[in-house]
């Protein structure tokens, strides 16, 4: 039996993003505690010469928390920001009042988005750095593609 899995079979389209931190630590706990209502956690981490870095996920690093391999200090992406699929509405309520009690700037309070579909429910938010993340729920039945 092979351990590999069929293209068509793959769960997502991405491996992973990262972020750069200004204070490593801050945002290495800010993330583990916001994550955690989502159910993730850190699965990975490294500390090596001129680099620090958390990964978190559920089962495989997803989402990078590092301070940035040049040694610039990071920056934020005009346009860019980061979704984290919730199971639930309670859930993203949860990861909003965890983000807000731990320093997030509120960008978008958790509510239905009906623009993005009207299974959508999210949040958006700044974080520390002020990278904008947000928490969805999707409340309709996903297609696995299995029978």
């Amino acid at each position: 039996m092979s351990d590999e899995i069929s293209h068509d079979d793959l769960p997502a389209i991405m491996s992973h993003v990262s972020i750069g931190v200004t204070d490593y630590a801050k945002s290495r706990a800010f993330y583990e505690a916001v994550l955690a209502t989502i159910g993730a956690k850190v699965v990975m981490e490294v500390d090596a010469p001129g680099v620090q870095a958390a990964a978190f996920g559920k089962q495989f690093p997803e989402f990078w928390v590092q301070t940035p391999h040049d040694g610039e200090k990071p920056s934020v992406g005009n346009g860019t920001h980061f979704g984290f699929l919730a199971p639930n509405n309670s859930a993203v309520r949860a990861f909003w009042d965890k983000a807000v009690e731990l320093g997030a700037s509120p960008d978008g309070e958790p509510g239905p988005r009906p623009h993005y579909g009207e299974a959508y429910y999210g949040c958006f938010l700044r974080d520390l750095d002020g990278h904008k993340i947000e928490a969805m729920a999707w409340n309709a039945a996903f297609d696995t593609g299995h029978d």
